[in-house]
């Protein structure tokens, strides 16, 4: 494998002094609580479906075990109250009486007929009889309402199985964000790559820029947020993601960042919210992918290591390796912070 010769490499790993607060962690989770909901449970209730697929793997495997346990229990109590009221539980049952239940004289027996009944491995040993009207209601009210019941469990253990969110967790945006200088612009730059080999199609990267805010009039605002919009080359979409790519944002004088320079950078206070949308082309559905940046993970003057290589087969090789490293871009005004100065200046020339 062959590559291009650069100057020495620097692996630059950000920290965070004071643990900066972030309403989006690196990993792309929320770290917005929310609190002081009143009748927070009874809107989970409403929503019953996406309060089953979100839970914890822990709960949903339990409630989905649980769900069988206790329906067979419960009918087989009702099979055993049944028996009992038609005296199928006697010690001496009469010359003529016919069970309602063959075979069942026990509440274990109950339950092992609701068991065999709801799993239609019955009936052999145990089983119904055409005399007692109450227990062939209570054995088609079983098999409807469990069959309900077990297909919303199983269904919404599947669709917790196929979420596009798993599919966005082999999607690696860098660790950090570099500034850069670009057709004579400091560029905001960010990579991302597809970890699988099934594509991503029309993939589009956005941003959010979150501040803290003062109006005129005095009132300050937590959290402002405002678009910073990414571009790849000469379009803001990308058709497929089949390569390690890099967006990038332009600070002119139109970004919410133009103000951004070398020596302020580590003394703002804000955090930029990358997401990146995207369709499966396997199955057709969209997934998100998302991270944050604050200052202290933006570094100035520099820019990524390339990662893509030509292999001696004739194959395209993307060494990960790479994919976090980082190093001083050779272009002097970039390293000097004053690139908005030298434009200026150029311009000034040109007129």
């Amino acid at each position: 494998m062959s590559g291009p010769k650069h100057s020495p490499i620097y692996r630059l790993t950000a920290t965070d002094p004071q643990k900066q607060r972030r309403v989006v962690s690196k990993d792309g989770h929320n770290n917005v609580r929310i609190d002081n909901v009143e009748g927070m449970v009874k809107l989970y209730l409403h929503d019953i479906w996406t309060t089953v697929v979100d839970i914890k793997w822990r709960y949903k495997l339990t409630l989905f075990a649980s769900t069988f346990v206790v329906t067979w229990f419960t009918f087989g109590v009702i099979y055993y109250f049944i028996g009992m009221g038609n005296g199928d539980l006697d010690p001496e049952p009469g010359y003529n009486h016919t069970p309602c239940v063959q075979n069942v004289a026990t509440l274990t027996g109950a339950f092992l007929f609701s068991l065999e009944s709801q799993t239609t491995i019955g009936y052999g040993f145990r089983y119904i009889s055409e005399e007692c009207p109450l227990a062939v209601f209570t054995l088609v009210a079983q098999l409807v309402l469990t069959s309900l019941a077990e297909a919303f469990v199983t269904g919404a253990f599947l669709a917790k199985l196929a979420r596009p969110k798993k599919r966005s967790e082999t999607i690696k945006f860098s660790h950090l964000a570099v500034v850069t200088q670009c057709e004579g612009w400091p560029c905001l730059i960010v990579r991302v790559a597809n970890l699988r080999k099934s594509l991503l199609i029309q993939c589009q990267l956005t941003g959010r820029l979150l501040f803290p805010y003062e109006t005129q009039e005095g009132e300050k605002t937590l959290v402002q947020q405002t678009v910073v919009d990414f571009r790849l080359d000469s379009s803001s979409e990308c058709s497929t993601l089949l390569l390690p790519l890099t967006f990038y944002h332009i600070l002119d004088e139109s970004s919410p960042l133009q103000s951004l320079t070398a020596e302020n950078l580590r003394s703002r206070d804000f955090e930029l919210v990358v997401t990146l949308n995207a369709t499966m082309e396997s199955t057709a559905a969209s997934c998100q992918s998302r991270t944050s940046y604050i200052p202290q993970e933006i570094m100035w003057g520099y820019e990524f290591k390339p990662m893509l290589f030509a292999s001696p087969s004739g194959r395209y090789m993307a060494d990960f390796n790479c994919f976090d490293e980082v190093r001083p871009c050779s272009d002097p005004s970039m390293l000097s912070g004053h690139v908005h100065k030298l434009r200026l200046e150029k311009e000034y020339r040109k007129d």
